[in-house]
């Protein structure tokens, strides 16, 4: 039903701008017999006259007058957002919202970043640092970033970087103290650990470590919890 009021009401704005029924053919790539028709079904809709005929012009009545000034700038303003969706084809404009954590943030998106937003200036990129595994769609993000270990099952996933490898490391005074560990064991049974706190996981995130070719996850103890990879 919209559609076919938004057809007639089309048709007869360019009716009465034109003053003919003939220009308004040729200007809507269609029969005059099918502008009359439309006009015609209208007026019958809302059993109102809406145009006056003569055999040499077309003008709207009374009714006509009214419903070009009632709905005249809701059609222009339909008009222009369509134009406006139209242009963005050519020039890229609009908020574009991700979701990521603050390593991700700082060593992969940033330095591409700051290129694109110079190229694209009427776009808006919004960084929202998180360590969760969060529900895009529902978030109404763009995008996600996380690592290869922290993506929710449902999500399709692609690589955006390099593999990065993480080291383990401790200071000269600490091993000096408490020795150097030579098997990753020994380094949650023995050594005092900075742990990060996952918010969706609720335990600590797993040390990950690479042992003849096999992936070996352990979990240390330690005095100090951080939820934020940026205050290690």
């Amino acid at each position: 039903m919209m559609k076919e009021n938004l057809n007639e009401l089309t048709t007869f704005m360019v009716v009465a701008r034109e003053q003919s029924f003939t220009r308004a053919a040729a200007q809507l790539g269609t029969s005059q017999s099918a502008i009359s028709q439309t006009v015609k079904t209208l007026e019958q809709r809302l059993g109102l006259k809406l145009l006056s005929r003569t055999t040499r012009s077309v003008t709207p009545t009374e009714a006509g007058e009214r419903l070009i000034a009632l709905v005249g700038p809701a059609l222009a303003q339909i008009d222009s957002g369509l134009s406006q969706l139209t242009a963005l084809r050519d020039k890229p404009a609009g908020t574009i919202r991700i979701t990521a954590d603050e390593y991700a943030i700082r060593a992969v998106l940033w330095p591409k970043i700051s290129t694109f937003l110079h190229h694209y200036p009427d776009i808006r990129v919004e960084l929202s640092t998180d360590y969760g595994l969060v529900d895009i769609v529902a978030e109404r993000y763009d995008a996600g970033v996380r690592r290869g270990g922290l993506i929710a099952k449902d999500m399709i996933a692609t690589p955006i970087s390099p593999e990065i490898r993480m080291l383990v490391a401790a200071a000269p005074r600490y091993l000096a103290a408490h020795g150097r560990p030579s098997r990753p064991q020994e380094i949650a049974s023995i050594h005092q650990c900075i742990n990060l706190r996952l918010p969706t996981q609720g335990g600590f995130f797993s040390w990950s470590f690479l042992e003849g070719g096999r992936e070996l996850k352990i979990r240390g103890e330690g005095q100090l919890v951080f939820n934020s990879i940026g205050n290690v």
